[in-house]
Parts: C-alpha cells; sequence; structure tokens
C-alpha cells in the first residue's frame, strides 16, 4: 500500500535552544544548562513529524543561500522530507529561532525570521505541482496571508485534505479549508459552515474538537511538561496523519493530542512520534 502524501507549507530555521536555571540579571551573563541546535520551523517540524508517522511529506519553505541552509537542508533529507520545492533565496541568511528555557517549561524566544525567508505567493505558485499532487496540504498561518490563501486554494482546488494551523486572519481562506487548528486566541470562534469539517482547539485543560453533529473535549495527559514548543507541530501532523488513514474524527482527536503529549516532555520542538 502506496504511503500518503502531504504538503507542508511554512516555516525553515535554524532552533538554537538553551536551557537554563534562571535569565541574568541585565548587564551580567549567566551559564547555559544545554544546548541543541537542530532542524527547526512550523513547516519543518511538521514535516518530521508526518515522516515519522508515515506520511512522505514535501516541504514549501525558504532557506537562505548560506552554509546553515546547506545543513537544515541535509538533515531534512535525512528525516525523510522532500525539499526540491524548498526556496533558496539568494543574499539571505536561513531563519534562525532562539528559545531560552528555563525551569518549569517557562521560555522565551528571539527569532530572526525576516521578509526574505518568509514564503510569498509567487513561491507558492511555483510550488504548484507538488501542492496539487500531495494527499493533505498544511498550510501554517504565521506565513504571510497572501501565500497561505494561494495555499489553501490550490489544495481545495485539487480536491486535497487542506488543513490550517493558527490565527484566521483572512477568513476569506475559510473557503479552501477541511480542517482548521488554533489555540483559544487564535481561535475566534467556531467557524464551521464556513468550509471546514473539522475545527481543533488547543484550551488550557485540554483539546477541542468540533464538527457537524458532535464534539468531542480530549483532556491532557497527566504528565510533566518540560517544553510546549513544538507541541502543537506533533498535534497537526498527528491529526493530518489519521485523517488520511481513514480514522474517525474521535480517533484522530485521541491520536493528536497523544503526539502533542509527547513532544512537550522534551526540551525543543523537534517531535519523536515513531510510537506514538
Amino acid at each position: 500500500m502506496t504511503a500518503p502524501t502531504a504538503a507542508v507549507i511554512g516555516q525553515l530555521a535554524r532552533d538554537l535552544i538553551l536551557t537554563v536555571d534562571e535569565l541574568p540579571e541585565p548587564g551580567s551573563s549567566g551559564a547555559a544548562g544545554s544546548r541543541r541546535e537542530q532542524l527547526g520551523g512550523k513547516g519543518a517540524n511538521q514535516a518530521v513529524a508526518l515522516a515519522q508517522l508515515g506520511v512522505r511529506p514535501s516541504l514549501v519553505a525558504v532557506a537562505g543561500d548560506d552554509v546553515i541552509g546547506d545543513v537544515l537542508l541535509a538533515q531534512a533529507r535525512r528525516d525523510g522530507i522532500d525539499v526540491r520545492s524548498v526556496i533558496r533565496r539568494p543574499g539571505a541568511l536561513t531563519g534562525l529561532i532562539v528559545e531560552i528555557l528555563e525551569p518549569g517549561g517557562a521560555y522565551r524566544y528571539v527569532e530572526h525570521l525576516p521578509p526574505p525567508v518568509l514564503l510569498g505567493e509567487q513561491d507558492v505558485l511555483r510550488a504548484r505541482d507538488t501542492i496539487a499532487a500531495a494527499d493533505a496540504v498544511l498550510v501554517q498561518l504565521q506565513q504571510p496571508a497572501e501565500a497561505a490563501l494561494a495555499a489553501a486554494r490550490i489544495g481545495h482546488e485539487a480536491g486535497r485534505l487542506v488543513v490550517l494551523d493558527g490565527e484566521i486572519k483572512d477568513e476569506s481562506i475559510l473557503a479552501y479549508a477541511d480542517v482548521v487548528r488554533a489555540d483559544e486566541k487564535e481561535s475566534g470562534g467556531i467557524v464551521l459552515g464556513r468550509g471546514p469539517r473539522l475545527q481543533a482547539i488547543a484550551e488550557q485543560d485540554g483539546n477541542l474538537f468540533v464538527w457537524e453533529g458532535g464534539q468531542i473535549k480530549i483532556p491532557l495527559a497527566d504528565a510533566e511538561v518540560v517544553d510546549t514548543t513544538g507541541g502543537g507541530d506533533a498535534f497537526v501532523a498527528a491529526l493530518t496523519a489519521a485523517l488520511l488513514g481513514g480514522q474517525s474524527y474521535e480517533e484522530a482527536a485521541r491520536r493528536a493530542t497523544a503526539a502533542s503529549g509527547a513532544t512537550v516532555g522534551h526540551a525543543g520542538g523537534r517531535p519523536d512520534l515513531r510510537d506514538v
């Protein structure tokens, strides 16, 4: 049986994670307890998770033409990701996300994601064949609205499963979506009937799933949370994989919540879902 495929439209970046016992005072320095450097960004995280779950992912993203871009793309290939639709932007530095993680899961991000390493509408249109050929199209709404809209439209017109992740800033995109995932702050209320068939809302005490004629709330697992970074990305990937596998909304909801729980138990957003 051929594995399903997915096109992920989103961010690729170098993730640098530093753990600290406490933040140094202004004008002073402090030691990091540990350091991780890895392939990251929401798009890459979701693509890694999909590959671990048996879905063949293609990544539509932007990398600089620097050596860091070379290193990250090499890692993506080892992770089983098709990176032929990743744009190498001349003269740009590959995106960087620095996470400073304190005990108890408190984090601070310092990001360098300037416009050259974000997707433009023309970048997405050049990847049309990749997007239209995939069984599912995952669109991160943190990317510029024109690019996100173009990707969702291509997926919808090709009859693919279109999954939106993040805050809906332009409601016209809802007409092209099958699934919307957001947190309480991003959701802005239920959007069923305006395109999506399923909405997943991350709440403080669990994940709420709503569809026509039904809903379910899956409580969060009673486990230590080390770092919430990447939990949403694992959630979206597992939800997509379950739906592509023909699972019911309730089954997909449980799988997505389990994947998120497995990811927040370690530092950094890189998933490890091979046992989920």
